[in-house]
C-alpha cells in the first residue's frame, strides 16, 4: 500500500489565473480519498499530476517517503481510470485489459494470469474475447477498471470514472469499486463533483473549490460540521441563519437563543456569523415551547420515503425534511424547533 503526501503543489496554465493554489495533502496507505468539488476547481489537475500526466508548477509530492515529483508517469506505478474509458475499439477486451502489460514487455503467461485475475475482478471473466462495442456502458467501465488493475499499480486514480452510466448503473459500480479497492488493498484518489458517490464510498473526502483545499475529513464530519458556507452548500442542502454569539456561547437570532455544536471554530461574544442546519435536524414540534418557532408552509416535494417541505419563518425561507411524512396543507403555520447541538457556525 503506498501513502501520498502533497507539499505545496501549484499549477496555472496561463500567467496570474492559478488552477492549483500551493495545497498541501496527506493521503494515507489504503485510503480510498475523494478530491470532490464543481467543475474548474482543479481536482482533475491534481490528479494529473499524481499521474505524471501533467507537471506542476511548485511544491513536491512523495510516494511512501520517496519523492516522484519529476518521476516520469511510466515509473510511478500509478494505474488511471479515465472519464472516457479509453478502450480500443478494435481489440478484445482481453486484448484492451493485457494493453499496459505488452507495453511493459510482460512475458505471456504473466499477462495472461492477470488479465485473467483482473476479469475476475471486475466480474467479467466470460467476456474475455468480446469486442468492445458490444459491451454496454457498465461493462466498458469494468473493463478499463480491469486494464488498470491488472498493472498491479501502488496507486489507482480514478477520473470521474462513472459519469457517463445511468443512475442504476453508478450505485452498481461505486460498490464494486470500493470492494475491489479494499479487497487489493490499494490507495485510490477518486475526482468526482458528485457529492453522493463521494459520500457513500469515501474513506475521507477533500472538498475543493477555486484551487484551494476547503476542507478534508471523514464524510459525517464534513457533512456533519462544514467550515464554512461553500463545504455546507456544496455536501447538502443546508439552511443559513444569520446571529449574533452571546456572552454565555450561545446564537442569538431572531428564532431565538440556541447552542451551537461543538466544532474548532470558536467565534468570539458579539461577533456577528452565519449559522447553517441541515434540513433533516429540523423537528416539527407538538407544541410550543422555549425553542419553538412558528412558520407558514409554503411548497413541498414528495419523495416517497420522505417530502422536503418549504417555509416562511418570518421572511427567512426555511427547509424541513421529514421522513414519513404526514399530509399538510399549503398554507399551513406549523411550529419547528432546532435538534440540539446542530447548529453550526461557519467560518466564511
Amino acid at each position: 500500500m503506498t501513502s501520498v503526501t502533497i507539499t505545496g503543489i501549484s499549477k496555472s496554465y496561463q500567467a496570474g489565473v492559478p488552477v492549483l493554489k500551493p495545497i498541501d495533502l496527506t493521503i494515507q496507505a489504503g485510503e480510498l480519498f475523494f478530491l470532490l468539488g464543481p467543475s474548474g476547481c482543479g481536482k482533475s489537475t491534481l490528479l494529473r499530476i499524481l499521474a505524471g500526466l501533467v507537471e506542476p508548477d511548485g511544491g513536491s509530492i512523495r510516494f511512501n517517503g520517496r519523492e516522484i515529483t519529476r518521476l516520469p508517469a511510466e515509473k510511478r506505478r500509478a494505474a488511471m481510470v479515465f472519464q472516457n474509458y479509453a478502450l480500443w475499439p478494435h481489440l478484445t477486451v482481453f486484448e484492451n485489459v493485457a494493453f499496459g502489460l505488452r507495453a511493459e514487455g510482460a512475458d505471456n503467461a504473466k499477462i495472461r494470469k492477470e488479465v485473467a485475475d483482473a476479469l475476475e475482478l471486475v466480474q467479467l471473466a466470460d467476456c474475455a474475447e468480446r469486442k468492445i462495442p458490444s459491451l454496454s456502458g457498465g461493462q466498458q467501465q469494468r473493463v478499463a477498471l480491469a486494464r488498470a488493475l491488472a498493472m498491479r499499480p501502488d496507486l489507482l486514480l480514478l477520473d470521474e470514472p462513472l459519469s457517463n452510466l445511468d443512475a442504476r448503473l453508478r450505485d452498481t459500480m461505486r460498490r464494486e469499486i470500493r470492494r475491489i479497492a479494499k479487497e487489493r488493498e490499494l490507495t485510490a484518489i477518486y475526482v468526482t463533483h458528485d457529492r453522493q458517490e463521494a459520500l457513500s464510498m469515501a474513506d475521507r473526502l477533500a472538498v475543493m473549490h477555486q484551487g484551494i483545499l476547503q476542507q478534508v475529513g471523514a464524510p459525517e464530519e464534513v457533512y456533519n460540521l462544514p467550515v464554512n458556507r461553500f463545504v455546507a452548500g456544496f455536501l447538502g442542502d443546508a439552511n443559513f441563519i444569520d446571529g449574533t454569539v452571546t456572552e454565555n456561547g450561545l446564537f442569538r437570532s431572531h428564532f431565538g437563543e440556541f447552542q451551537l455544536a461543538p466544532t474548532a471554530f470558536r467565534p468570539e461574544t458579539g461577533r456577528k456569523i452565519t449559522a447553517a442546519i441541515r434540513p433533516e435536524r429540523i423537528r416539527f414540534a407538538a407544541q410550543k415551547g422555549a425553542h419553538t418557532f412558528s412558520a407558514k408552509l409554503t411548497d413541498r416535494t414528495f419523495l416517497g420515503e420522505c417530502c422536503e417541505w418549504k417555509f416562511d419563518a418570518d421572511g427567512l425561507a426555511l427547509e424541513v425534511t421529514e421522513s414519513a411524512p404526514p399530509m399538510r396543507r399549503i398554507g399551513d403555520v406549523c411550529e419547528l424547533e432546532f435538534d440540539p447541538g446542530h447548529l453550526i457556525a461557519l467560518q466564511g
